[in-house]
């Protein structure tokens, strides 16, 4: 990297040099690195080659469950799901043991225990996770898919964002097969409860539980709202909703 010392004030790349302004003045440094092609067929970046086909299949994965999942997902915010969850991902794919490296994938990982165990209590939004949020207990039900809270309160209970009046209960099955895509999503009706001392019984259950040749996710979401003259708004886009994987089979 060298400095210019000229009267010249230049930002860009010209003829391979790159000058751009630092702290240090106006600085240029030539173009380097690894080509694209050497990567791609030099026998001594086989490694790389493996680990970015590796990436670029969690990626997908990543984007296939997120989109299975849009329905619920559509007022769960958090800015760093897709990295958050490519790295789960890249645990599962870690759980094949069965493929050579570089063919490793997330259709095989998430069959076995290690893999399950990966994504097992999943929170999409890592601003608002379950266990920070209701702070009681809950009891699934896999064989339909139901979330029962019992004796909630929902005051002393659930650790709500300033400004919500109600929260509501979503519980969700999903099958999705990575290796073929195939996937179907079932939810219960919402149920919708003010945040106040009465004690409830809170039991979403899904219409039924999908069978299909992928996996089965248990979900649970939670979304928050604030009530102005008898309507009800969501809050803040949905910035503290909850979504977590609480099981999966």
């Amino acid at each position: 990297m060298a400095k210019l010392s000229s009267l010249l004030k230049i930002e860009g790349t010209l003829d391979g040099m790159t000058f751009y302004k630092g702290k240090d003045g106006y600085l240029v440094r030539t173009k380097g690195g690894i080509s694209k092609s050497r990567i791609q067929n030099d026998p001594a970046f086989i490694r790389t080659r493996e680990n970015g086909t590796e990436f670029g299949h969690v990626a997908k994965s990543g984007k296939v469950l997120r989109q299975a999942l849009t329905p619920l997902l559509a007022d769960v915010k958090d800015g760093r799901l897709v990295s958050r969850l490519t790295k789960t991902l890249s645990l599962v794919k870690n759980a094949d043991t069965t493929s050579s490296r570089g063919n490793r994938n997330v259709g095989i990982g998430i069959a076995t225990p290690e893999g399950q165990n990966a994504i097992k209590a999943f929170d999409f939004n890592q601003n608002a996770r379950l266990d920070s949020i209701l702070l009681t207990d809950l009891t699934l039900d896999t064989a339909t898919g139901g979330v029962l809270i019992s004796n909630l309160n929902p005051l002393q209970q659930i650790n709500a964002p300033s400004g919500a009046t109600h929260v509501s209960f979503t519980a969700a099955v999903l099958n999705l097969d990575f290796q073929t895509g195939e996937k179907e999503l079932v939810m219960s009706t919402e149920i919708n409860n003010p945040l106040n001392s009465t004690v409830v019984d809170i039991n979403p259950i899904p219409a039924s539980v999908p069978t299909g040749t992928g996996q089965t996710y248990f979900l649970l979401k939670l979304a928050f709202y604030q009530e102005i003259n008898s309507m009800q708004y969501a809050l803040n886009n949905g910035a503290y909703n909850v979504m977590q994987i609480l099981e999966i089979q």
